[in-house]
């Protein structure tokens, strides 16, 4: 195997998705600010624990992603004194910011997903046969 995942990583990636969960109930529950908060501090242990401290570290504080790491701090701040909707806006444009080099590498993932991979991929197929009409 390429790449082996250890406990450690492991237990981050169900931090993640504990994170995610959690966040997704939060905003189900009408911007639930309890469920929004848990959310946020198991995203953020998960990926602690998945990249490591120091890259996470590195990440949070590189030059490039102050502005990522400015609106996350912000987003949790607005959260926790209940304005929850601005709260999830600046998380998740924090999240395209400081996570955006990961992207094609998310996507590539997605596409070799057997029946998920071929669902991504069908609109760009069609637009792609579109455009050659």
């Amino acid at each position: 195997m390429a790449y082996e995942i250890d406990e450690q990583k492991k237990v981050g990636l169900g931090l993640i998705g504990f994170g995610f969960f959690f966040s997704f109930l939060g905003v189900i529950l009408f911007f639930d600010r309890g469920l929004l908060a848990l959310g946020n501090i198991f995203c953020l242990a998960g990926v602690s624990l998945l990249l490591g401290w120091r890259s996470t570290l590195q990440l949070f504080t590189n030059r490039k992603n102050y502005k990522g790491s400015v609106c996350f701090i912000l987003g949790l701040f607005f959260i926790f004194v209940r304005w929850p909707v601005v709260g999830i806006i600046l998380e998740i444009y924090s999240c395209v910011v400081l996570f955006g080099g990961f992207w094609p590498s998310v996507r590539a993932f997605l596409y070799q997903i057997p029946i998920f991979g071929w669902i991504l991929q069908y609109p760009i197929m069609v637009l792609d046969r579109l455009l050659r009409n």
